[in-house]
């Protein structure tokens, strides 16, 4: 049926050429002097200072840009934005950067280290008090600085998916790149108020944050391209345990549109799923319990959120089908029937509830098919969209399946692949790849492909909201569990719970200042009113240990498939790690890493 790919390749990247209308800056130059910052363009000639007083921006003229030598000098790759905190103003820079692959033959980037530039010598104004905010605000800033997954470009909108861009004007493309964007999508939208106020178009770079994977095989001795390419809302923006449900204008946590897109012999196909927690009000408060109870909050709006949420969804994308990939038991029971019941209200909605869990036992992927079955008429309803080399539109996907689990990442990510699975196969039959009898999976090498791009796209996804890889990975890549992979299930679990309890309050805290949920200003009540967190004397060394056997654990799994013995280190390490989790947890669940700024939203 196909021959393998020889490598599953990066697409080449573009030649350097000369901008094109709307696009941004490629590479920049920054100047450090002592009393400011001058960024330029290496390809463009705009440039612009700050100043390391308090943050002003001045456009320079070329000249201006280039005089001066007493500075220090440096490459950089974009200007992601400016936040102004009590003592003046930080810069935020991309200082290195990946290709990421092509999308649409535009090159994308993985922002692989930022830097925020301190323009805040007013700090030393400050009151005591206020210099103890200021610091606590710049340890969330340094938290920002590692956040993973974001992806840019410097010429194309990335945060519109192919069929939505399609049936735009195309004069929009003349539009500088933040115009053009969808500001759901936008990762850094907060952070680029001032860059837009100050008209410095050619340095604003939308960023994007999600998984970007791609991948090239061989079928008929020509290539095929493969891209899955997700992007995440960042209207309820958050971690794990401190985003959960929606909010009442109807927006819900980890929600991710997903794009699957298919290039052959000058053919397009775009395949869309979406995922999204359930969009009830409901919360899960970290109590250093491995699994916290689910709380479904009572109020007078709930049926409205869900009726926003899913008239919004239904404007975007068409027919929605509901997958709820929850189970039947316990707290994630009474979510379920709860959000059930809402959904039997809903016309124009089909719900659909699979217990994943229980049907798929045993780690036996292939029981998705029963799911499958059920809703097989409706997918091929709603179809997938495809263009040819002209852009002339052949086929529109006429609406979206949503699915959800209670984290949307593991069962979820299982569930949405074997959908794109489904649909893929469709594509290629639709551009004669494929005839009406064959699938991918009868060739191992090209199913092994499309496994790990899905693997792949599930950790990135996981490590953004829960802070460690999915689970599962194994019922992609091999269609059931192994025991290596069970075990990293287990090591990747208790690596959530530790992150979740010890950690993701915090880094809550910096999406919040970074999203704009909290806005620092003069005379603004203290984030510190509450002192547990720093009164557990004990946390750090507790912590330590918890890493550390983590680490050991992780280390030892690597190594069972040489050694029964390794295994039994396994063991013995997560037993340990486990242990002392116990013991912090009896002495005090006050200890839990709670976010100090807006808490709940």
């Amino acid at each position: 049926m196909a021959r393998p790919a020889a490598a599953a390749d990066e697409a080449p990247l573009l030649a350097e050429e000369p901008l094109r209308p709307g696009a941004c800056s490629r590479e920049l130059e920054l100047r450090e002097f002592r009393d400011r910052y001058v960024i330029r363009s290496l390809d463009g000639g705009a440039a612009f200072a700050v100043a390391r007083s308090g943050g002003s921006i001045r456009p320079l003229s070329p000249e201006e840009a280039a005089a001066g030598s007493d500075c220090k000098v440096s490459r950089i790759y974009g200007v992601a934005g400016i936040i102004r905190l009590l003592a003046g103003s930080y810069v935020l820079v991309i200082t290195s950067r990946k290709d990421a692959g092509c999308y649409q033959g535009s090159p994308v980037y993985h922002a692989n280290s930022m830097k925020f530039l301190c323009c805040n010598e007013a700090i030393k104004y400050l009151t005591s008090q206020e210099k103890k905010d200021e610091a606590y605000f710049m340890s969330l800033l340094r938290i920002a600085e590692t956040t993973c997954g974001l992806y840019y470009s410097y010429d194309r909108d990335l945060t519109l998916n192919l069929q939505r861009a399609s049936k735009l004007a195309a004069g929009r493309i003349h539009k500088p790149l933040w115009k053009q964007a969808d500001p759901r999508f936008v990762w850094n939208k907060n952070l680029l108020e001032e860059l837009i106020e100050a008209k410095l178009d050619e340095f604003i770079i939308p960023l994007i944050q999600g998984s970007f994977q791609s991948a090239q095989f061989t079928l008929k001795d020509r290539p095929v391209r493969i891209t899955l390419f997700s992007r995440r809302c960042n209207r309820r923006l958050g971690t794990r345990m401190w985003r959960r449900g929606a909010n009442l204008e109807g927006a819900t946590a980890n929600f991710v549109e997903t794009e699957q897109l298919v290039e052959y012999e000058g053919l397009t196909s775009s395949f869309i799923q979406v995922r999204g927690s359930i969009p009830l009000l409901w919360e899960q408060i970290v109590d250093l319990s491995y699994k916290p109870r689910l709380s479904i909050i009572e109020h007078e709006e709930t049926p409205k959120v869900i009726q926003r949420h899913f008239h919004d969804l239904s404007q975007r994308y068409g027919e929605t089908i509901v997958i709820d990939l929850t189970d039947k038991r316990g707290d994630e029971g009474d979510l379920s029937n709860a959000f059930a019941a809402e959904m039997a209200r809903i016309r124009d909605v089909r719900y659909v509830h699979f217990d994943f869990h229980h049907v798929c036992r045993g780690g036996n992927f292939d029981n998705l098919r029963v799911l499958y079955n059920q809703i097989e008429g409706a997918i091929q309803k709603q179809g997938y969209f495809l263009m040819n080399s002209k852009g002339e539109i052949l086929l529109e996907q006429s609406g979206v399946v949503r699915s959800n689990c209670i984290d949307c990442l593991d069962r979820t990510n299982v569930t949405q692949s074997f959908l794109a699975r489904k649909s893929l196969d469709t594509q290629l039959q639709r551009m004669e790849a494929l005839s009406s009898s064959e699938s991918i999976s009868m060739s191992d090498d090209i199913n092994d492909i499309f496994k790990k791009l899905w693997v792949e796209h599930g950790d990135e996804l996981s490590l953004e909201y829960a802070g460690s890889y999915a689970l599962k990975g194994d019922l992609v890549r091999y269609g059931r569990q192994t025991l290596p992979g069970l075990l990293k299930d287990g090591v990747s679990a208790l690596s959530r719970y530790y992150l979740n309890n010890f950690h993701d309050g915090v880094r809550q805290d910096a999406l919040d200042l970074i999203s704009g949920y909290y806005t620092v200003s003069q005379g603004s009540s203290s984030p510190f009113h509450t002192g547990g967190f720093e009164s557990a004397s004990y946390l750090p060394v507790a912590s330590a240990i918890i890493v550390g056997g983590i680490t050991a654990t992780t280390f030892t799994l690597s190594q069972v498939g040489r050694n029964a013995q390794h295994l039994i280190s396994s063991i013995i390490c997560a037993g340990l790690t486990v242990g002392v989790v116990a013991l912090v947890k009896a002495n005090g669940k006050q200890f839990c890493s709670r976010p100090r700024l807006c808490g709940l939203i």
